[in-house]
């Protein structure tokens, strides 16, 4: 089966390269940050849970089936094509029609680009500090875990003079609040069905909340993702923040739930939401051209019968992938033997707009060479 064939080229590489994973990221840490970068405005969007292998095959044929799939007529028709270019394509068409070509990807595992997570747990809140704080803390050890006694780059990024009040997140699950512990930080973070939508005042948002009120909520802890989308536009109508996190949850949720036909939809709906969110930065003249969009996940997901789920015991799960587009990064398209880690996002981040965090944060690994 393509499945257990790409899995064990995965394991293969990953087997060849984690060796030599620390070499590398002592490598990068002698290459100097760019000395002046385009990007004046960072927007990090992280979609829960979503598979390298959706991201770079496709729909997986082995999980189209009924145990899996309400209408597998409907889904074959929707996502089935004969290649795995085909299949990512139709899947992700604004991943892989827009920032493929004018970007980079990262987490190819097949082909000796394999991401990893650092943090023993493969689960979202280790996951999440991870990559707001470029460093593991094994004391994060759950999803209930209080608020995060780590420093994240946004809240040392809220801290410089020339951003503060200029650094916001919205997301879906309600764990946010927390891992970016906007009461220390003072990073506004709008997440949940409770807070989703700002209490602006006027009649979009007084219509968001209302809907965040008054919808049946199918997963307590974590909201649907497209008020949550809504919430972000209006947010960057009013200016958009210097910093913006996006979080989206669907994709994790429906996955837990074995549903591989929602899992797909929302994968390409969170395509949809990335390309209005571009779309919107380049049609506005104050921030065409200057936004850098850095796309990832939290966590990869099992193999086979386990693709539903990840965690600790969980092989696969600590594989994920990541995406870059923005004025500063070459369009070099995927990129291959090029071994990445979460904790990289980061350093990134404010390698974009100039700063050093790793200067601040010894712990934290290199920013991804995704530069000039």
């Amino acid at each position: 089966m393509i499945t257990t064939h790409l899995k064990s080229l995965a394991l293969l590489a990953a087997a060849c390269i984690f060796g030599l994973f620390s070499g590398v990221a002592s490598a990068q840490t002698t290459q100097p940050l760019p000395a002046a970068t385009k990007t004046e405005y960072v927007m990090l969007v992280i979609t829960d849970g979503l598979r390298w292998q959706e991201v770079y095959r496709g729909a997986d044929s082995t999980l189209m089936r009924r145990k899996y799939v309400n209408d597998t007529t409907a889904l074959k028709r929707d996502f089935w094509r004969d290649t795995p270019r085909a299949r990512r394509e139709t899947l992700l068409p604004f991943l892989w029609g827009t920032v493929a070509k004018q970007g980079q990807l990262f987490g190819d595992s097949a082909s000796g680009s394999v991401a990893q997570i650092v943090n023993r747990f493969r689960f979202s809140y280790p996951g999440y500090s991870e990559t707001f704080t470029g460093f593991v803390d094994p004391r994060i050890d759950s999803n209930g875990y209080p608020p995060n006694p780590n420093t994240t780059v946004f809240e040392w990024l809220n801290r410089d003079p020339a951003l503060k009040g200029q650094v916001v997140a919205h997301a879906t699950w309600n764990a946010f609040r927390r891992i970016i512990n906007t009461e220390r930080s003072g990073v506004p973070v709008h997440d949940g069905w409770d807070r989703g939508a700002p209490p602006r005042g006027d009649s979009v948002s007084t219509l968001l909340q209302a809907l965040y009120r008054t919808h049946t909520q199918l997963w307590p802890d974590v909201a649907l993702d497209a008020p949550m989308h809504q919430a972000t536009l209006v947010t960057m109508a009013r200016g958009l923040p210097k910093v913006l996190f996006v979080g989206y949850g669907e994709t994790d949720e429906y996955a837990h739930s074995g549903r591989y036909d929602m899992y797909l939809r929302s994968a390409q709906q969170v395509d949809r939401f990335l390309a209005e969110l571009w779309a919107t930065v380049q049609r506005d003249p104050r921030t065409r051209d200057k936004v850098t969009l850095l796309v990832t996940t939290d966590h990869g997901r099992g193999w086979g019968a386990e693709w539903s789920d990840h965690g600790e015991k969980v092989e696969g799960a600590q594989y994920i992938w990541s995406a870059v587009i923005g004025p500063d990064t070459p369009a070099l398209g995927v990129r291959r033997d090029t071994p990445t880690q979460q904790a990289q996002m980061a350093a990134t981040m404010a390698a974009l707009l100039g700063r050093d965090w790793r200067k601040a944060e010894p712990r934290a690994a290199p920013a991804l060479p995704v530069f000039r």
